[in-house]
């Protein structure tokens, strides 16, 4: 399916938390949001797409002492770099596009000096919109648009070991009608109505506290994030533990976000020991699904990771999330121990099937394979479509999703994208008793019927027009 990017723009709007999202070193309480334009010929028929994501420092690169404005600047920095290398781009392919959109990426950001996590985001965003360009102009929904050779996609492009095995071969037949809803615990959230500071409290008709978030949308799957502190871990999560124990249903799950607080295996391993050994939680660990990068990810990579592993035989499963910055991260992680990976659209759609992909071969093989679904704090009315459409067309059942919890629901969008996004899924958003559309999760379920049945997701036109305009250029 030939095409050619023709134009782009950047648009711009300026969010505010509800609450405060406490995650790793940050604590998110406004955050800029960027909406990229693509402008495409598919076949020589015109057509468009959208891509949106949040700018959230210190995730991309987590330097403690870099201020906000550098890291903000530095993300529009890739994206607009990402820009300019897909505009006026001829492809037989998207496929091929992004692959000439990633290799270009990749060899700017080495002489750069910028760590490939960042400046994928960038590659992401076009490779977003250039999705969704072609399957709006051939009327194919993504899981669909993957499997039938529409995008172009081939596994053994990005990983070797996938050479002759098809897309059609390694992706579910169907996208998931369903997901659970993981909820991220932060680490400043209230668990309980009553630990809620006075003058704190919300009145946006939204559940605000851990227990009254479990009984609004039935939750069922959770994120625990934890600090490195051993007492401090400890203590949070026998409260975080019985909040959960008392409210959810009994077949709970979770998991351990280790934010990359440790330096090595071994000192992971001490902490792990100190708190799945405690007898008040003991039962309450039966229920973990798997630990998310705890080792920092200067380091989580090393070859020497390996051997630490190797010598933790019966470590719980250990998947990697920042450290996943290139095509080769995922074979690597996995030769040193490590049981997966996770899927953001932020580190790329392409490199995230083919990632779903291997693992996939993996358990064929009777090997261990994990791969989640995490979200940083991902909204309407474009991201978390695009995102829970991935989801569903790679067959992850349970992805972090707390965008809705962190931002009252669409309410700081204009009216009229408000009513497209309830129009286009009705059964996605439910309008909340302020009038604004806010995400539907019923009995800990997101249901995508809205979703699998649209062109990448979103199935509307957003007017751009009432977003701030970024330049693209950056002289």
């Amino acid at each position: 399916m030939p095409l050619k990017i023709t134009g782009g723009s950047i648009h711009q709007i300026q969010l505010k938390t509800r609450m405060p999202f406490k995650y790793g070193i940050a604590t998110m309480t406004e955050v800029p949001m960027l909406f990229v334009r693509l402008d495409t010929e598919v076949d020589g028929r015109p057509s468009w797409g959208i891509a949106s994501d949040l700018l959230p420092p210190k995730w991309f690169t987590k330097v403690a002492d870099d201020p906000i404005d550098k890291e903000i600047a530095d993300m529009l920095r890739v994206i607009r770099h990402a820009l300019g290398q897909a505009i006026g781009l001829e492809a037989p392919t998207a496929f091929s596009a992004w692959q000439t959109i990633y290799n270009t990426q990749a060899a700017w950001a080495k002489a750069e000096g910028l760590p490939p996590l960042l400046a994928h985001f960038g590659t992401s965003l076009a490779e977003r919109a250039l999705i969704e360009s072609v399957c709006r102009a051939n009327g194919r929904p993504l899981g669909q648009a993957l499997r039938d050779g529409t995008l172009g996609f081939e596994p053994g492009a990005i990983h070797d070991t996938l050479a002759k095995r098809p897309a059609a071969e390694l992706l579910p037949e169907q996208p998931l009608a369903k997901v659970l809803a993981r909820h991220t615990v932060g680490l400043a959230d209230p668990l309980s109505s009553e630990a809620i500071p006075a003058g704190e409290q919300l009145d946006d008709s939204l559940p605000q506290s851990l227990d009254q978030c479990i009984r609004a949308y039935g939750l069922r799957h959770f994120k625990i994030k934890i600090s490195g502190d051993p007492d401090a871990d400890l203590e949070r999560l026998h409260r975080v533990a019985a909040t959960i124990t008392q409210h959810a249903p009994d077949d709970f799950a979770f998991s351990l976000d280790g934010n990359e607080q440790f330096a090595s295996v071994e000192s992971f391993q001490h902490h792990w020991a100190q708190l799945s050994g405690d007898p008040k939680v003991a039962d309450f660990f039966r229920h973990l699904l798997f630990v998310e990068q705890p080792l920092h990810r200067d380091i989580a990579l090393d070859k020497s990771v390996g051997d630490e592993l190797a010598r933790w035989p019966d470590r719980p499963p250990i998947i990697i999330d920042e450290s996943d910055a290139t095509t080769e991260s995922l074979p690597t992680a996995l030769s040193l121990g490590y049981a997966g990976t996770s899927h953001k659209n932020c580190k790329g759609i392409f490199k995230g099937t083919a990632n779903a992909c291997l693992l996939r071969a993996r358990r064929e093989a009777g090997q261990a394979a994990v791969m989640s679904g995490e979200d940083l704090c991902n909204v309407g009315p474009v991201a978390v479509i695009q995102d829970l459409a991935v989801m569903a067309a790679l067959g992850i059942e349970s992805v972090e999703r707390n965008g809705h919890h962190y931002m009252a629901g669409l309410s700081q969008f204009p009216e009229a994208t408000q009513r497209q996004v309830s129009d286009a899924h009705p059964g996605l958003y439910d309008t909340s008793d302020r009038g604004w559309p806010t995400l539907a999760i019923r009995d800990g379920q997101i249901d995508l019927g809205s979703i699998n049945g649209q062109p990448f997701g979103t199935g509307f036109e957003l007017d751009l027009a009432p977003f701030t305009p970024v330049n693209l250029s950056d002289k």
